[in-house]
């Protein structure tokens, strides 16, 4: 019997079974992840930034956690000896209309504490992105690069060396309340735990709803696709390359993101997955479609967004379409400088009402926590989140 079992083996239940243990040494404590191997999915599938906080609404848990979550993330790779780079990054308006957009932002990082945030204006901006294009931009000097599986590698060895059980291929498709706590059931296992912290991700409502939780929203995969730009070309970008967002959509538009391993990636843009795991246009679960389908949170976001959505599945398809938003920002890349790179799948939350929930999202109950929201910046943010749901367990809990 486990005090405490964490659901998930993504960097945001890797960090929060971290702070656990450092909060409460003697708790006995267990991963259970449904895969072979930790940080299999939207860990290792994303643009490895360390996002400084820029973009959320000040006093919202995404703006805290992720400038309280760089910081912890950059010692914690100190520590471990984890390469990291402050590229630094730009977010560049292309137009007069996005000019107060631009200045929100500014006005947002400035609010949530991001340092060394200047607004910029073009002399200024080729001194650092020498091929972009703007009429003013945003530069975040401190905005930095990281291999977050390197990153999960390392939370997995600290993990194991203080005790924790990491339990792999313990999918949970069963949950069973007895007396003295929950039988967690998977396919060929049970674990048993007194309290539950669902971290799982794509399907953190399923674990919810398995546990009888209080809730409406339904995770809606979008799959982010990213290009490659080839080596010859990959001068064309130093660091990090933004747009000014659509504000009523929380994706940040297609982008440049230059990688740890010398990489330059393009992308990504959001369309609708077939499948929680849809990595792939042709990765198809027709039980998870017809769940997305049957949701009327769904088809009241598709009545919000169908431009939009229309527009990102048009770039999809279309490489001239995903080249011409680059060129808004870089107007020297062309067709033949990218290739189709891999892609990641984002675990949006989608309330009834076809809302977007655009902040992290955890409820919690007497035997468990939830997050229900954790899309990006989550992994900047995760060490900061772990610490927040390591109070929750206390207090929820009563751990001592």
């Amino acid at each position: 019997m486990y005090d405490v079992a964490v659901i998930g083996g993504g960097i945001v239940g890797l960090a929060t079974a971290l702070a656990l243990t450092r909060e409460f040494p003697r708790l006995r404590l267990a991963i259970l992840e449904k895969e072979g191997r930790v940080a299999t999915h939207q860990t290792g599938h994303n643009s490895g930034v360390i996002h400084s906080g820029i973009y959320y609404k000040p006093g919202s848990h995404k703006a805290r956690l992720c400038v309280e979550g760089a910081r912890l993330m950059v010692e914690f790779c100190e520590a471990h000896g984890i390469r990291y780079e402050r590229c630094g990054k730009v977010i560049l308006a292309t137009s007069e209309a996005e000019l107060p957009r631009l200045q929100v932002l500014y006005e947002r990082g400035i609010a949530n504490g991001v340092p060394g945030l200047s607004m910029i204006e073009r002399d200024r901006l080729r001194t650092i992105e020498p091929h972009a294009a703007a009429i003013r931009a945003i530069h975040s000097p401190t905005t930095a690069i990281v291999d977050f599986t390197e990153v999960a590698a390392a939370m997995e060895a600290a993990l194991r060396a203080a005790g924790v059980e990491v339990l792999t291929g313990r999918r949970i498709t069963r949950v069973i309340r007895g007396a003295d706590g929950l039988s967690l059931c998977s396919p060929n296992h049970e674990s048993r735990a007194r309290k539950v912290i669902n971290c799982a991700g794509l399907y953190s409502d399923v674990v919810a709803r398995l546990m009888g939780a209080p809730t409406t929203v339904q995770i809606i995969p979008f799959r982010g696709e990213y290009h490659l730009i080839r080596p010859e070309r990959r001068d064309l970008v130093r660091g990090l390359i933004y747009p000014v967002p659509d504000p009523e959509f929380p994706f940040l538009g297609v982008h440049f993101t230059r990688t740890v391993h010398g990489e330059v990636e393009a992308g990504p843009n959001a369309v609708l997955a077939f499948a929680r795991e849809g990595y792939t246009f042709g990765r198809v679960r027709p039980g998870e479609l017809a769940a997305t389908l049957r949701y009327r949170g769904f088809w009241a976001m598709v009545s919000r967004y169908w431009r939009t959505g229309t527009y990102e599945i048009y770039r999809s398809v279309r490489k001239a379409a995903f080249v011409r938003a680059l060129q808004r920002l870089v107007p020297d890349i062309r067709a033949d400088d990218v290739s189709p790179g891999g892609a990641g799948v984002r675990a949006q939350a989608v309330a009834p009402d076809g809302s977007l929930v655009d902040d992290f999202s955890i409820v919690t109950a007497p035997d468990a926590i939830h997050v229900l929201n954790a899309p990006s910046p989550a992994a900047t943010a995760s060490l900061a989140i772990g610490r927040h749901i390591a109070t929750l367990a206390r207090d929820c809990f009563g751990l001592t």
